[in-house]
């Protein structure tokens, strides 16, 4: 049997987001920026897929700006708001455990005289909203923090972010990384005071390669890649037709059960963290698992290293994720589990179990088998 547990790294696609991206790269497969009829048949499925879109949001059209993915998506809020506000402040204010492709940007920005100040989070990844408050100044000219952290699930309040945000300094412009909330989450930047909203396709069984970014029709961005004037100058390159298409629909298919799928998960969740700390020396890491994200479960299984129990697990075609995927090749710690302040023991032991809505019970079953199996062993190995 296999289990993929590692739905927060990538997702299966959608049967018709095959059947739609194979569609547009060999049938309907022309330069949407052509003006003969292949090219307007092109330019149909952005369009489509640029409504869609806007629908889950309850957004303009005019708003939603197709990207590479979520990185891409990430550094252009960043980058791009920083260069159009340099004027009005460097202050950029962020928590600890963002994902890369946010912290690495605001990095690179600090390097380049920008002043940084990370709000802390407590040990269940709560941001302390005191805190932020007390942070943001005239010069702040942007907030970004994620809506679900991507390696233990915790769910950050954006819509009081984005209140207080506005409410302290109108300037400041409100970034919020969405990549692992848009899908399990219904999201209402207008009403929650994002102006910037990141989100990925393969995340929600579209395809890799393509991604957005909402950008509010009053937020001042500059581009980040210039070119042929594609979408309005704000993001040159030829579209990605397959991609964007095949994101359209995985994004209405996704929406259209959204509830369904959110209960499904959360029952699984439940079920697997209760059977998991029946076991010895299992520790479960980030929010209480109804208070966090419905498809992320972090655990530590002391005394056994994440890297040896991924690979053990590997061999039993159980494959899930000592972190976020995006940074797994590095040798550095996790910036989340060390912003929760964890043992060194609960961290080195950590690993990230998550769903989706084509996760069955028979995987749950099957993956705590293999753990009742192999970890007694591990742990004999270990001490010796």
């Amino acid at each position: 049997m296999e289990a993929y547990l590692d739905n927060s790294a990538t997702t299966r696609c959608y049967e018709e987001v095959k059947n739609i991206v194979v569609k547009t790269m060999v049938e309907d497969f022309g330069n949407p920026s052509a003006m003969h009829l292949k090219g307007v048949e092109a330019e149909n499925y952005v369009k489509e897929a640029t409504k869609e879109i806007a629908k889950t949001l309850k957004v303009q059209e005019k708003e939603i700006f197709f990207t590479s993915g979520g990185t891409e998506s990430d550094n252009w809020a960043v980058i791009g708001t920083a260069l159009a506000k340099n004027r009005q402040g460097k202050h950029i204010i962020t928590t600890p455990f963002e994902h890369a492709a946010v912290s690495a940007p605001i990095e690179w920005l600090q390097k380049q005289g920008y002043e940084v100040t990370e709000i802390p989070v407590d040990e269940k990844g709560n941001i302390l909203l005191e805190k932020l408050s007390e942070a943001i100044r005239e010069d702040t000219i942007l907030v970004s923090t994620m809506m679900v952290n991507n390696e233990m699930g915790a769910v950050l309040p954006v819509e009081e972010i984005g209140k207080l945000v506005h409410e302290k300094n109108a300037q400041t412009t409100f970034h919020v990384d969405a990549i692992q909330a848009y899908g399990k989450y219904r999201i209402y930047p207008k009403k929650w005071n994002i102006d910037l909203l990141s989100v990925s396709s393969h995340k929600i069984h579209g395809p890799k390669g393509v991604g957005f970014l909402y950008v509010n029709e009053k937020t001042k961005i500059q581009p980040l890649i210039l070119g042929g004037g594609q979408q309005k100058g704000m993001r040159s390159g030829t579209d990605n037709v397959p991609g964007i298409a095949g994101l359209g629909v995985a994004a209405k298919k996704i929406y259209s059960h959204i509830e369904e799928n959110v209960s499904s998960m959360m029952e699984l969740k439940k079920y697997f963290a209760e059977e998991l700390l029946k076991l010895e020396n299992v520790e479960i890491n980030g929010p209480e698992v109804e208070k966090g994200a419905p498809h992320i479960l972090n655990v530590s299984f002391l005394g056994v290293r994440s890297e040896v129990l991924l690979h053990t697990l590997e061999d039993m075609q159980i494959y899930v994720s000592a972190g976020s995927a995006c940074s797994s090749h590095k040798r550095a710690g996790s910036a989340t589990l060390s912003a929760l302040r964890l043992t060194p023991e609960r961290k080195e032991s950590a690993i990230r179990f998550s769903f989706c809505e084509f996760t069955t019970k028979e995987e749950i079953d099957y993956t705590l088998e293999a753990l009742k199996k192999v970890l007694p062993m591990l742990r004999r190995y270990a001490r010796k």
